[in-house]
């Protein structure tokens, strides 16, 4: 994950429920990749009172617990709090199952066995209304649209308006493969005629600035992301 994202998820809190001692302590050692500020419970009414006394961004619970199971602790934080985010590990998939998480006003669920990509996937989930997001255009390389800025590891590299607007467009059209010459006028140029020779201009000065060459020509077509 880029070093600028992680940081902006470092100032958020997570609250972590789950009755089963050796899988909430491997959960919170993958949480301390992300999180600074990590609280814990071991059941449904003691996780209610961290959530009381800590307030956290983030609750990520366990349904079948004793003691107080995740679903009757989601029902008290929904009471009066429609702001927390909450995240459901199940170890269930039916329909039905599913429809009541959906009816709770839960932000996500994670089907066990828990891995750190569905965990990574989540949290990013809760958080994308909140994170300034960064664009993966290609390996270790981000476009941040807010400051119109390309980071690679630990390089910031600053880019024109147009150069932004053209790098989101390839990244919005990635899962169409390519992005014609046609969208690129209209989105890019706007009212003004792009000519040929233009935007070969305009492409050689992007790919002088990005760290790695990750735009394609598709002949007679466009271009594309790598």
């Amino acid at each position: 994950m880029n070093e600028s994202l992680l940081k902006q998820i470092k100032e958020f809190s997570i609250l972590c429920v789950e009755d089963e001692d050796g899988i909430r302590k491997r959960l919170i050692n993958t949480l301390e990749y992300y999180f600074d500020d990590i609280y814990e419970a071991n059941c449904g009414n003691d996780g209610y009172d961290m959530y009381l006394l800590h307030n956290p961004t983030i609750v990520i619970s366990d349904i079948q617990m004793n003691n107080g199971d995740g679903i009757s602790l989601v029902k008290k934080i929904r009471e009066n709090d429609i702001n927390t985010k909450i995240v459901m590990l199940t170890a269930f998939s039916n329909e039905e199952y599913l429809l009541d998480l959906i009816n709770l006003n839960i932000n996500h669920y994670i089907l066990k066995p828990l891995n750190s990509e569905r965990l990574q996937e989540a949290i990013l989930k809760c958080l994308d209304d909140k994170l300034n997001m960064l664009l993966n255009l290609g390996s270790d390389i981000y476009l941040d649209t807010a400051n119109r800025e390309i980071s690679y590891k630990n390089e910031i590299i600053k880019i024109r308006k147009r150069e932004k607007e053209f790098l989101q467009l390839l990244y919005d059209n990635k899962n169409s493969c390519v992005t014609s010459y046609t969208q690129i006028e209209e989105h890019i140029w706007e009212d003004r005629f792009m000519s040929t020779s233009a935007l070969k201009t305009f492409i050689k000065e992007i790919r002088r600035k990005l760290p790695e060459d990750i735009i394609v020509n598709v002949p007679q077509e466009g271009y594309k992301l790598i």
